[in-house]
């Protein structure tokens, strides 16, 4: 049974509150949101018990006070960007957002395109946006920006930004991910407010990291993990420090800013700021729903090693650098941990090692493996072969043994799956190729109408939420989606599947 760590409804409470507070100081608040809105699987993982949708829960609590700006990077869209947790493009990610946001009652201003400059594949999702009904605004690259804080706060800096009206007295300003350009749009609005008169504030909306657990606390090395591509690092906030004798956490991007942003402010407004440190600039009151430590202790570290994993990964596929990836090794070592210390690892990998010893006539065999730990802490593994991929064995395997139906026992009649293998192979492809996990379960769920044994197993599909999975090869992106959507974590071992190119 999965332990809890964390009390999602007092964080929502704290969070809310401490909102509320500052909202009251101004006319209106430009709240900059970090992390993810919706889906913070992150936060999920290493806070056993977070609700990956706390953030939106909390904001539809506010709904009658807030709208919402959504930032994006006009390169990230040029360059197909994928946000991990959900294996789709940050243009795709903009749209799944506006949808939930609308489900939630909460309304969305418009999109802002930031860094823009004319980039073909966003002028395209502009188009799309515009055509069902988005408002979008485009903002362009501010020359000396952050450091040159004459020309950014002045009618060649910002001014040059359109302003996006708004109508009630918290703005959430988001994005898909880190560069967004979420800080840059929250000045510029507070730059065009304070030239109409209006007393407009800036806070942010924080997760991690934590600001009131210890540095070198996994909690907090998990989220260097998480952004290692950023290099990000988190250090003790010296402004907090000389100003409060308190010790906080912050990371090094914050911390180096923070003049250069306070500066930026007190111009803009014409008033001291009443921030002391970036610490004070945000409002993160996670650490108090913590209830038990060593339980955040064992997921952060689990965590540490699932990034690492798709370190490797990202750098077998030619998308990270060696610099990264060593960064990533050395946060593991950092907290003295190793691959093996994720359970359903050995398992996968011996197996492994006894195909290819079976197979060690044919140098080019890749044995592919996953194996897959349960909630009870037992292992089923499944293999690649002719009939499936290993995904979709694996899947299989578990939900017998959560059934309690024998190994010997067909959960698939070969009438079923003889015609969908012999489709995928003359009509579509010309290949003989194992059925992935997408196809298996397609053809469960056809069994299951006719067949009790096939439907016992069937509702065992959702028993493996939570569950544990390491692949012995990289996954194509259709067993990826089938994972996330199941609710398995997973990992792989940065190995292709094999030598082709095209076929993987």
């Amino acid at each position: 049974m999965n332990k809890v760590g964390f009390d999602p409804q007092k964080y929502i409470e704290e969070q809310s509150k401490y909102i509320l507070e500052r909202v009251n100081n101004y006319d209106k608040l430009y709240l900059e949101f970090g992390g993810k809105l919706i889906g913070d699987m992150h936060a999920k993982r290493v806070l056993p018990g977070f609700d990956q949708d706390a953030k939106i829960k909390l904001l539809h609590k506010l709904k009658d006070q807030t709208e919402i700006i959504i930032c994006v990077f006009a390169g990230d869209i040029e360059r197909n960007k994928i946000r991990g947790d959900y294996g789709i493009t940050y243009d795709m990610d903009i749209m799944r957002q506006i949808d939930e946001l609308a489900e939630y009652e909460l309304s969305v201003n418009s999109v802002v395109i930031t860094r823009f400059n004319g980039q073909p594949a966003t002028k395209i999702f502009i188009n799309k946006l515009e055509q069902r009904g988005i408002k979008v605004y485009t903002h362009g690259v501010i020359e000396g920006y952050p450091v040159n804080v004459d020309k950014i706060v002045s009618d060649e800096g910002f001014g040059m930004n359109t302003f996006i009206p708004t109508t009630k007295p918290i703005v959430v300003v988001t994005g898909p991910g880190a560069g967004s350009g979420k800080l840059a749009t929250c000045l510029t609005q507070l730059y065009h407010e304070s030239r109409q008169g209006r007393e407009a504030g800036y806070s942010k909306f924080e997760t991690f990291p934590v600001w009131n657990v210890p540095l070198k606390h996994p909690l907090n090395i998990a989220y260097e993990a998480a952004t290692v591509d950023l290099k990000d690092v988190n250090m003790i906030d010296s402004f907090h420090f000389d100003h409060y004798g308190e010790i906080a956490i912050n990371y090094n991007r914050d911390i180096e800013t923070f003049p250069i942003i306070k500066r930026t402010i007190e111009r803009i407004t014409g008033r001291e700021c009443e921030f002391n440190s970036p610490t004070d600039m945000g409002v993160n009151r996670v650490g108090f729903g913590i209830i038990d430590d060593e339980v955040v202790k064992e997921a952060s570290k689990q965590e540490i090693i699932r990034r690492y994993f798709a370190s490797e990964c990202d750098y077998k596929k030619g998308l990270i650098d060696l610099e990264t990836l060593n960064r990533a090794q050395i946060i593991m070592e950092e907290v003295s941990l190793k691959p093996e210390d994720r359970p359903a690892v050995t398992p996968a990998r011996e197996y492994a090692e006894r195909l290819k010893a079976e197979n060690a006539a044919n140098p080019d065999f890749t044995p592919a493996v996953m194996s897959l730990e349960l909630a009870d802490g037992s292992i089923i593994s499944g293999k690649s072969s002719d009939l499936m991929e290993a995904t979709a064995s694996a899947i299989l395997n578990a939900i017998k043994s959560l059934a309690n139906i024998g190994d010997d026992i067909l959960l698939l009649s070969p009438n079923i799956l003889e015609p969908i293998q012999n489709l995928k192979a003359n009509e579509l492809s010309g290949r003989l190729m194992g059925l992935n996990a997408n196809e298996i379960l397609i053809a469960l769920s056809i069994s299951a109408v006719t067949n009790p044994v096939a439907q016992l197993a069937y509702s065992k599909l959702t028993a493996l939420k939570g569950t544990q999975a390491h692949s012995t090869v990289m996954l194509n992106k259709d067993d990826e989606q089938v994972l996330r959507s199941l609710g398995i974590e997973f990992t792989c071992e940065p190995e292709f599947s094999s030598k082709n190119l095209f076929y993987m």
